[in-house]
């Protein structure tokens, strides 16, 4: 794909269910700046690369655990030499998210591709610096990451793994693919269609198969996908990376109290300037999990000591457990990001609107951890459309906003439209006329007594609107004598806003990347442009 694609750009704030935060963030930075350590532009970027200053066998580590880890996923000839650039001295762009079943949300992909591009775009103006996608593989919540919606031509569908009840709880990228992943697989290749059909199957077979964990089929899936474009993949399930986090998770057990009063501050002063934090924080919580029988236990405090799960600890004998099994031990999400660019040495972070806020309350983190903190940038968003739905909205004369406002609205524009033509025209002729008719009645009107005139607006509203209401009797009266209205508000709503929201929180990218073909990569990655955060609506043959 060497032509531009066909978009429509829209800011964030327009979109549904966006937030104050991130609305000032992008748009009225001042207004925050206070809880971030650099500007969500290129020199808050080039900033924070000049105070990065990772240790040379921190990075010497680091960059041996990445190779052995990219190699078990199918380390591609551009992803190590990216390596090889961090380990002499790269700074790093990076993302990450769940481990989703097939990639998860399209999300995934969009979050890579901007870390991709900025990476690229640094290292052009004499910045050398190296894409980072950490893998979300410690998370516990096995519900958000078992399942799939996978959009076909009818709409989407869900696949979901079956996993034995007694393993929940514990880091979801440990998890043994089980049985039924054969015919999942076989399920969602079935269903593709598009020139790069081939090369997502084999993607697929070749990542989720049995002898695979949910971590490392994700990791396979995205180092044949992204590898060649250079992403370097991270899973901080790896026992050598704890080993190297040790000493900020005694850090943030030393200094619990401090972060708890600069954490229970941050907040207070987020709600008080109008915004909300998105991270509950208590005098209890602490900044730490500990792994214990397969499950992962947040770390609370209570009555002057540690409550792991149903057992207490001292804070000695807390710490000396750290020591001794600091891969049992990991970051909750206000902590996680200093131990990743504590490890990392990020000049950026590409995030979405959850990850900027709670970045927020994290700050106060970075600065008593003595870690710095990377510029934040949103991650470019996506609604993908391919033709035959883009003749959908086209034949119903919708946008797409339309179609953020949801289906009881969406339902009424469609029947408006669906009326026969010539009945249609004969609602538009007429509705012409009974404007004329009372515009010619306001001079007469006028004449004989000004007050008149708003008595003929009040009128004039009345009419037209009760004429509007018939207008969508008759769309409706249609839409009941047929189930094609049903079908195209469902295929609609399926594919461009489903689950109230947007595309790509919900639907997996796969089945659209086959579809237009691997160069999709490609485009999409030239519309993900750091300096300019916005949601693009694009239109595909």
């Amino acid at each position: 794909m060497t032509e531009p694609m066909e978009c429509t750009r829209f800011a964030f704030a327009r979109l549904p269910h966006s937030t104050r935060l991130l609305a000032d963030y992008l748009d009225d930075f001042q207004n925050l700046s206070a809880f971030y350590s650099h500007p969500p532009r290129r020199d808050g970027v080039l900033a924070a690369a000049r105070a990065v200053n990772l240790a040379p066998e921190t990075r010497a580590q680091v960059a041996k655990i990445m190779a052995d880890e990219n190699r078990r996923f199918g380390l591609d000839p551009a992803a190590e030499q990216n390596i090889e650039r961090f380990r002499k001295g790269a700074v790093a762009i990076v993302t990450g998210q769940q481990v989703g079943l097939f990639s998860g949300p399209a999300y995934t992909f969009y979050k890579a591709l901007g870390a991709l591009r900025l990476a690229r775009e640094l290292t052009e103006s004499g910045v050398d610096a190296v894409p980072i996608f950490w893998m979300a593989t410690e998370d516990h919540d096995l519900t958000e990451v078992n399942q799939c919606f996978w959009p076909t031509r009818a709409g989407f569908e869900r696949h979901e793994l079956p996993f034995a009840p007694e393993t929940a709880g514990g880091p979801v990228g440990r998890l043994a693919l089980p049985e039924e992943v054969r015919s999942a697989v076989e399920s969602v290749c079935a269903k593709l269609e598009g020139p790069s059909t081939p090369s997502i199957t084999a993607a697929l077979e070749n990542a989720y198969r049995l002898g695979e964990t949910l971590g490392s089929a994700f990791g396979r899936l995205l180092a044949r996908l992204l590898g060649p474009r250079g992403l370097i993949l991270l899973d901080p399930l790896d026992a050598r990376l704890h080993q190297l986090a040790k000493p900020l998770y005694l850090a943030a057990m030393d200094a619990k109290e401090e972060l708890d009063a600069a954490l229970l501050e941050r907040a207070e002063r987020l709600v008080n300037g109008g915004y909300h934090a998105q991270v509950r924080v208590t005098e209890e919580s602490t900044l730490l999990f500990w792994e214990k029988d397969g499950k992962r236990f947040p770390v609370e405090s209570r009555g002057g000591k540690l409550r792991v799960g149903d057992q207490d600890l001292t804070a000695s004998e807390f710490r000396a457990a750290v020591e001794q099994h600091p891969e049992r031990t990991s970051a909750n999400v206000l902590l996680r990001p200093v131990v990743q660019d504590a490890l990392l040495g990020t000049a950026a972070y590409i995030g979405g609107a959850a990850e900027i806020a709670y970045l927020a309350q994290a700050q106060v983190v970075y600065r008593r951890l003595g870690v710095p903190m990377p510029a934040v940038l949103a991650r470019p968003g996506f609604t993908i459309v391919e033709r035959p739905i883009a003749r959908l909205l086209s034949k119903y004369r919708l946008e797409m906003t339309d179609v953020f406002q949801g289906r009881q609205h969406l339902r009424v524009l469609m029947e408006r439209e669906s009326l026969p033509e010539d009945l249609l025209e004969d609602f538009a002729e007429r509705e012409a006329k009974l404007k004329e008719l009372l515009a010619g009645l306001r001079e007469p009107l006028i004449r004989l007594d000004a007050t008149l005139a708003g008595a003929l607006d009040t009128a004039e509203r009345k009419m037209l609107y009760q004429f509007g209401k018939l207008h969508e009797k008759a769309g409706r009266a249609l839409g009941m004598r047929s189930g094609i209205l049903d079908r195209h508000e469902q295929l609609l709503t399926d594919l461009l806003y489903p689950h109230h929201g947007l595309q790509e929180r919900t639907l997996c990218f796969l089945p659209m990347l086959a579809w237009q073909g691997l160069s999709l990569l490609e485009a999409l990655e030239a519309e993900a442009n750091a300096d300019s955060a916005h949601h693009a609506v694009v239109l595909l043959d």
